[in-house]
């Protein structure tokens, strides 16, 4: 007799998801001296770095990259990766913007389709979008991941240019700026969205069959869907909930700095993949916490602040990023114990 259903699909998840009850395990926590090494330097480079003004803005900007790491370490840990969340950071509220703006009155001619206030609802709809679009070329047509979302990123770095001629917007609606510039209890209210953002995924993967299911597909998919996962579906949902989180990251960042930068998103995913990798999630897939990923965030941004105290160029930064991705790749070596594909 063949067991139910929902049993099959527990069992299945269980035997491919090790420590599924676990939202935060020891190996997590070898970052964590790392951090505090970090903050060591960063006092002796400069009496500054401890001021409450420099951590909230290390906060801050960590916040930022911290929803582009969370959506590609859930993309991650189902055994994909999505390279496009570094443009939709930046064409999300360009697309939002071009149609709430007047056609005539400002720098930028937009549409003037929509009210305002749906700026905000219009600028998610964009990232999921793009996250759908990916998952039908993955799922459907079953192009390869890597170039799907790497042809992704360029058409809509391409469609960005296009729209703003090259331009930076600063026509940014109010309700970008309050969520980019809101405090709540001292702190950036985006430090608490992120918080609180992590705290629930963490959650989600750790407790809910749904969320073990992502470790069951990115540990062994034919298994997965032998037990009973719908591993399509599943996929669907992560890559467009990586558009969101990332179109929401745009949101926070133009709040913060009142304008959709020409370049907005530039050069991130390195630093996603980076902070990923070093928290500890499996560019194969099936391993990693959420909580790893946030201690990968704030150490790179940690090595970025200290540097700049330190008064090293920002000429040196691109030079940072890629030492930091092949010490990244090293450390997942070794760690894991397999070779990286």
């Amino acid at each position: 007799m063949n067991p139910p259903a929902a049993t099959t699909v527990t069992a299945g998840a269980s035997a491919t998801a090790p420590g599924r009850l676990r939202f935060v395990r020891w190996s997590d926590l070898s970052l964590v001296p790392v951090v505090l090494v970090l903050m060591v330097i960063g006092f002796i480079v400069s009496p500054v770095f401890l001021t409450s003004g420099n951590l909230i803005g290390v906060l801050q900007q960590s916040s930022e990259l911290s929803l582009l790491v969370l959506g590609q370490a859930l993309v991650l840990v189902c055994g994909r990766m999505d390279l496009s969340l570094e443009s939709t950071i930046g064409i999300a509220p360009v697309l939002a913007l071009w149609l709430v703006l007047p056609a005539d009155g400002g720098r930028f001619a937009g549409l003037g389709a929509l009210p305002t206030w749906t700026a905000i609802p219009l600028c998610l709809l964009a990232g999921a979008a793009i996250g759908a679009v990916n998952a039908f070329l993955m799922l459907r047509l079953r192009v390869n991941g890597f170039i799907a979302t790497l042809g992704m990123l360029t058409m809509l770095r391409g469609l960005h240019i296009g729209i703003t001629e090259g331009r930076s917007l600063t026509d940014v609606p109010g309700s970008f700026r309050h969520l980019g510039r809101a405090q709540w209890l001292g702190a950036p209210a985006a430090v608490w969205i992120c918080l609180g953002l992590y705290a629930a995924g963490g959650a989600f993967l750790a407790w809910h069959r749904h969320g073990r299911a992502l470790y069951a597909i990115g540990g062994n998919p034919e298994a997965a869907r032998a037990a009973g996962i719908r591993t399509d579906r599943i996929l669907w949902v992560v890559l467009v909930l990586a558009g969101v989180l990332a179109a929401f990251a745009g949101v926070l960042y133009t709040g913060h700095y009142g304008s959709v930068a020409a370049t907005q998103g530039n050069g991130w995913i390195f630093q996603v993949f980076a902070a990923a990798v070093i928290g500890g999630i499996s560019l194969k897939g099936g391993r990693g916490t959420l909580f790893g990923a946030l201690t990968g965030v704030l150490t790179l941004q940690l090595v970025v602040n200290v540097m700049t105290l330190a008064g090293v160029p920002a000429l040196w930064n691109q030079f940072l990023n890629g030492a930091i991705i092949i010490v990244a790749l090293v450390v997942s070596r070794w760690a894991g114990g397999e070779q990286q594909d």
